[in-house]
């Protein structure tokens, strides 16, 4: 609505874009990280699990995205809104309520999963698209200089050592942390609504097709239904291999996985010029469709 009645001018989404990814998102992961004790950051068997499956999602999914329309860029940001769901935003608070203060320690490592290694490893594989033109060495040279540029997984990884050493900010800086990492979310859902009504206007104004559906149903397919599933076979799998692992456990985490895809994605694509019009309808789509799938896996999952 702002974007079409021009309250809001086109030219201010990456201004809120910056603001979100450089300065409020950093706060909120390096306050979620810091007031996590760390000792429900080192399961190594939950931490290995949801590793495994997020990589075989990503590989999954950029192996059936990759065409000629479709590049490295965006098919490494679909498999990330395919394999990262929203459980920082919506997922924690939303399993406390469901299942006790109990789900947030493994909610939380699942977090730290997303955001360290498997964004790392999208924002990494988005930068490949120039390999063939100019060499396989400066295309790795790029993807390492995109990940070290990424704050998300700085922040968090702050927060964790922090945990780790009983550090607290100073009062005044603790505050304004508190300020602008309680500004991530809304300003976030504003900027993701920008930038979904800026891509309608311009292909409206363009000569270019409508985004087709083809693009982004199935990669929303995969995060609210073949996501879940993959991650009730793998720990399943641990369960009977005798790894220490208990059902309340598998339970959290694949609730995790049945989540909508995160909302940071699409600020991502924005600061790495992917198609950020594609990665915010997907987000839109499983937002709208995982209240009744999510639902859905609760009922199974409590049977």
């Amino acid at each position: 609505m702002a974007i079409r009645r021009r309250m809001l001018p086109m030219d201010a989404i990456p201004g809120l874009n910056g603001f979100v990814l450089y300065f409020a998102l950093p706060c909120m992961l390096y306050r979620f990280g810091a007031s996590s004790p760390i000792s429900q950051l080192l399961d190594p068997t939950l931490f290995l699990a949801y590793l495994l499956c997020a990589l075989l999602m990503v590989g999954f999914t950029v192996a059936v995205s990759l065409n000629a329309r479709i590049g490295w860029d965006d098919a490494a940001f679909g498999a990330l809104v395919a394999a990262f769901p929203n459980t920082g935003f919506m997922g924690v608070p939303l399993l406390v309520a469901l299942l006790g203060a109990g789900a947030a320690g493994p909610a939380i490592v699942t977090i730290v999963v997303d955001l360290v290694i498997t964004t790392s490893l999208c924002v990494a594989l988005s930068r490949l698209d120039g390999a063939d033109e100019h060499g396989a060495a400066r295309a790795a040279k790029n993807a390492l200089k995109a990940v070290l540029a990424n704050p998300m997984p700085w922040a968090i990884s702050l927060g964790v050592v922090a945990s780790a050493m009983s550090y607290e900010l100073a009062g005044p800086l603790a505050k304004t942390v508190g300020l602008l990492a309680d500004s991530a979310s809304p300003v976030a859902l504003f900027t993701i609504g920008a930038v979904l009504a800026r891509s309608q206007e311009l292909t409206l104004a363009s000569d270019h097709e409508p985004m087709l559906m083809r693009d982004y149903v199935p990669i929303a397919c995969f995060k609210l239904l073949l996501h879940p599933l993959l991650v009730l076979l793998v720990f399943s799998a641990v369960i009977q291999l005798g790894f220490a692992m208990d059902r309340f456990t598998m339970v959290v985490v694949v609730l995790v996985a049945a989540l909508p895809s995160a909302s940071n994605v699409a600020l991502l694509t924005e600061r790495f010029e992917a198609n950020t019009g594609r990665v915010a309808q997907i987000i839109l789509v499983t937002t709208v469709v995982a209240f009744f799938t999510f639902s859905g896996a609760v009922a199974v999952l409590h049977a």
